[in-house]
């Protein structure tokens, strides 16, 4: 836990994004949906009717600077957590403290930075602060607060999704940096609008990277006198492997699954490839994504293409022999290959209906003739009894009934026509009409 002054002067040796980092909401850059005029958070802020909040979003968005901005137009006391030096009895104790302030009418305002790293008795700590006014908490998530943030916590809280910043907005970000005199507005630099550009491109809406990335351009400029010179070629050296946002613990690692797993099935190879590159820089696990492979094979393809379940084993084995990076041209081609079949959805709905009438219905005991009798004693009271071997059969069918009679009629299995399942649809007309005449 730290107290910080809203109001201290900027030191030297702070990074560029604390030196420039907007003091007013007039400032502020990005999050028109929130901040616009008429805007509901701006209301909130300008009214002085700020309720404890929680800021959702990637990062680099402003979530902390927001919640500067509003201690400071609101005149509250400013504390920021740490989910690592915050013990319980250190937020108990801070949050006895504010309870006190709230008395003599002064508002606390803590401020939880990746709230979704404090664990469930931290997290506790703060509600019943929260829930009797005491504090205005502000937390900060780059995950999900559906999944990570308390449920009794999170009803306490309004949520704002914060998005990332487009690239007008790290534009504007970049140029008052360099003239802001907290920023590079004292020195001499020479920066095109070409580099800008890159440099607001390579940041994937972050204003961190953006500013941080300016500065160790500058601190590695061509120096001229009292001239800095940043040109192309020197900037090339900072962009040229960009960082990929995504954990493999967190929302993005499902949303960028759904979105192969959709891609996929909409038959978009280009979408499924460029996911699957996602995940791989990301630093996904291969197998994991070969197992995702192997449950669409059957979940969306199933008997319309019976070679696609082969692939996808045999990848999910190349990529256990291999692993990354060489695995990766295994996992495209089955991608590719999965995205281009025919698709039938038909073994999952199966699946379904079938556990929806176990689920349902009675536990049916299993009719005597499909009874196993491997003791005399099971023999003597019905099992086997009436069994009609198919082998022995002309066709290979015969009239016994397998399944339970209260269940006798229902089906499950209903073939579409798409690739090779009308082979199976046709077999199991053909089943359906020798039961029809036979039975």
């Amino acid at each position: 836990m730290k107290q910080e002054s809203l109001f201290s002067g900027s030191a030297n040796n702070m990074p560029l994004a604390n030196r420039v980092r907007p003091q007013t909401l007039d400032q502020f850059v990005g999050q028109q949906h929130l901040l616009g005029p008429g805007k509901i958070l701006r209301e909130l802020i300008e009214n002085d009717q700020i309720s404890s909040m929680i800021f959702w979003g990637p990062p680099g968005v402003g979530k902390t600077t927001l919640a500067k901005i509003i201690a400071k137009t609101t005149h509250s006391n400013f504390l920021s957590f740490s989910a690592v030096d915050s013990s319980i009895s250190k937020i108990k104790k801070i949050m006895k403290d504010a309870a006190l302030e709230r008395e003599i009418g002064q508002t606390t305002m803590v401020f939880v930075d990746e709230i979704h790293r404090f664990n469930k008795a931290q997290q506790d700590a703060f509600l019943p602060y929260v829930e009797n006014g005491s504090i205005i908490l502000i937390g900060a998530t780059t995950e999900n607060p559906s999944f990570e943030v308390n449920s009794a916590l999170l009803s306490r809280c309004k949520v704002f999704v914060l998005q990332a910043l487009t690239p007008d907005d790290i534009r504007t970000l970049l140029q008052n940096a360099l003239t802001n005199p907290e920023g590079f507005g004292k020195q001499a630099i020479t920066i095109g609008q070409d580099e800008i550009t890159a440099i607001a491109k390579f940041a994937d809406g972050d204003a961190r990277k953006a500013l941080n990335t300016l500065e160790m351009a500058i601190l590695n400029g061509d120096k001229q006198g009292d001239q800095t010179i940043v040109n192309m070629d020197d900037l090339s050296q900072l962009i040229t492997r960009k960082s990929v946002f995504y954990d493999k613990n967190g929302e993005e690692h499902y949303n960028i699954i759904s979105a192969l797993h959709k891609s996929m099935r909409n038959s978009d190879v280009d979408a499924a490839i460029y996911w699957l590159s996602r995940m791989l820089e990301g630093g996904e696990d291969p197998l994991y994504i070969a197992r995702r492979l192997v449950r669409f094979a059957s979940e969306d393809i199933g008997l319309a293409d019976t070679n696609a379940l082969n692939l996808t084993i045999n990848v999910f084995q190349a990529c256990q022999f291999l692993g990354m990076p060489e695995c990766d041209v295994h996992l495209v081609e089955a991608v590719t290959y999965l995205s281009m079949a025919p698709k039938s959805n038909a073994i999952y709905q199966a699946r379904l209906a079938a556990a929806k009438d176990v689920k349902q219905t009675a536990n049916e005991p299993v009719p005597m003739q499909i009874r196993n009798a491997p003791t005399k004693l099971m023999k003597d009271l019905g099992y086997g009894q009436g069994y009609e071997l198919a082998h022995n059969a002309k066709d290979k069918l015969t009239s016994m009934k397998t399944m339970p009679p209260s269940l006798e009629g229902h089906e499950y299995y209903v073939p579409t026509s798409e690739g090779h399942e009308t082979r199976f649809k046709e077999r199991l007309a053909q089943i359906k009409a020798w039961h029809q005449r036979n039975d």
